[in-house]
């Protein structure tokens, strides 16, 4: 059997451990969550400094104290900050440790602070203007009942638990956040499970697509001793779902587990790559800066113009460049062969903290494309796909005279609990009120993922009490990316509809 060494989160301590260690204990394991020095009352701090360095050796003490003899393999499990302490203690002892879990947390690199992980990117800038001014030994007081979401999807947590986790919040020591993990590279023997909570953001499908997006950063998930669960809940399982949670861990340290498919020649085309479902015309492209041009044949022009927008985030690394992509390609020639100017371009959404300069780069492509001579520069529509709709938000706050459409294919329009952007601007469920009378075509999948569709949800209804003229294409058995995804029979229908909604509004 195995000794489970867990380690919480930030404001967190043992406490939150107790269901999932007794079901662990219950199965003859040994469950043992360590006390980190100025969090846990079991350990308060001392006068002296508190750090990351101050919980590796919590940790590590926690280890030291596993008897070599008893001949039980040692299972680290780290939530959320706790990765930090348990990375750098398993990098110390990687030969006492035969698994990591990282439980809905993040990939801590060499180098770089835990405060690089914090959610809430108001919250991550204001700790980081802190660190500046020089604050580096104060404290991070826990958040309040109704402030916890800024951590983490609160998700299947009951009122009973969310008191609990409040009453006994401690205050974060901010040097914990601030120091820089230091590695030396041992660690990376050691196998590894990443258990992913779908309801605080990604689940397994998600982390495939990224895979998928051929990044050489990301090849790593793929190796063999690396494994993934999935749990349907918020960022606090061990609260949400403890028996759950111990059976994922058993299955863990069993070596079981989802195993993820390598990028590459020989993987079956990921749903990006796949062709377009329609027939289209083989236009070539005519690139101009990061903008791609599909101009029809023949005399005549200038044309008005059909503007695809891909999602995101995409890795930077991600080859093919996402305007070279099967279905922005085929839509962009979709519109060519309505007579429209079809145009795909890039964009530097790679973390959800780049929202700003992606709108940028738009912004940026958009004028490229109206300044070309064979546009009808006061006839554009923009077309905005998945995690591209948040950038829909510019558009619909501000119509300018020339955008006579916009479109969004599957679209998320509000910001995920998970992408920690409490207060942001790129809220387009919220900007819709401001669109005016601007024509708004909406392709809705029927099984979107949950916390996407309520996002739908919210902007739907926030159109139907505006000015905006909305009109919704629904996919009803359609996922997220149905054009790859779902049956031709179903989806075709809802391209051409949406296409010809968006074409009759630039030919007005």
């Amino acid at each position: 059997m195995s000794v489970f060494i867990m380690v919480a989160g930030v404001f967190t301590g043992i406490h939150v451990w107790e269901e999932t260690a007794a079901r662990l204990v219950a199965t003859g394991s040994t469950a043992h969550a360590v006390p980190l020095t100025g969090i846990d009352p079991a350990r308060p701090a001392p006068p002296a400094h508190v750090g990351l360095e101050t919980h590796i050796e919590d940790v590590i003490a926690a280890i030291d104290a596993v008897d070599v003899a008893s001949g039980r393999e040692i299972v680290l499990v780290g939530h959320d900050y706790g990765i930090h302490p348990v990375l750098g203690a398993a990098d110390r002892r990687a030969e006492r440790i035969a698994r990591v879990v990282y439980l809905d947390c993040g990939m801590p690199q060499n180098g770089v602070p835990a405060l690089a992980t914090v959610p809430d990117q108001a919250l991550r800038a204001q700790l980081a203007g802190r660190a500046e001014a020089g604050e580096r030994e104060g404290v991070l007081s826990p958040p309040g009942h109704d402030e916890w979401e800024r951590w983490g999807s609160t998700a299947d947590l009951d009122e009973a638990a969310l008191k609990r986790l409040t009453a006994r919040a401690a205050p974060q020591p901010l040097a914990t956040l601030l120091e820089p993990l230091r590695l030396t590279g041992a660690v990376a023997a050691v196998p590894v499970t990443g258990v992913l909570c779908a309801r605080n953001g990604a689940g397994i499908d998600q982390v495939q697509r990224l895979v998928d997006f051929g990044d050489p950063a990301l090849a790593a998930l793929t190796e063999p001793q690396v494994t993934f669960f999935e749990l349907p809940t918020g960022h606090w399982p061990m609260l949400s779902c403890p028996d759950a949670l111990a059976d994922v861990l058993l299955r863990a340290a069993a070596g079981e587990g989802h195993r993820l498919r390598p990028a590459g020649d020989d993987a079956p085309a990921p749903a990006h790559l796949r062709p377009f479902p329609l027939d289209v015309p083989e236009l070539p492209r005519d690139r101009q800066g990061h903008v791609d041009l599909y101009v029809p044949d023949g005399e005549g022009g200038p044309r008005p113009a059909v503007v695809f927008v891909h999602g995101g985030p995409v890795p930077a690394g991600a080859r093919p460049r996402p305007r070279e992509w099967p279905t922005l390609v085929g839509y962009a020639r979709l519109a060519a062969a309505e007579g429209m100017v079809g145009a795909t371009l890039d964009h530097r959404l790679h973390d959800v903290a780049d929202y700003d300069r992606a709108a940028a780069d738009i912004a940026a492509g958009v004028e490229l494309v109206r300044s070309d001579a064979r546009v009808d520069a006061d006839r554009v529509a923009l077309w905005f796909f998945s995690g591209g709709g948040l950038l829909t938000t510019d558009w619909l706050t501000r119509p300018p005279a020339w955008l006579r459409c916009l479109a969004a294919s599957y679209p998320v329009l509000a910001p995920l609990p998970a992408w920690g952007m409490a207060g942001s601007r790129f809220h387009p469920a919220r900007a819709v009120e401001r669109a005016g009378s601007l024509p708004i075509v909406l392709l809705r999948a029927g099984r979107e993922a949950p916390e996407i569709a309520a996002t739908v949800d919210a902007f739907v209804a926030a159109a139907d009490g505006s000015a905006a003229r909305l009109e919704l294409v629904d996919v009803p058995n359609g996922h997220h990316g149905f054009e790859t995804l779902d049956a031709p029979e179903e989806t075709i229908p809802a391209l051409h509809r949406a296409m010809r909604s968006v074409v009759t509004q630039l030919t007005k």
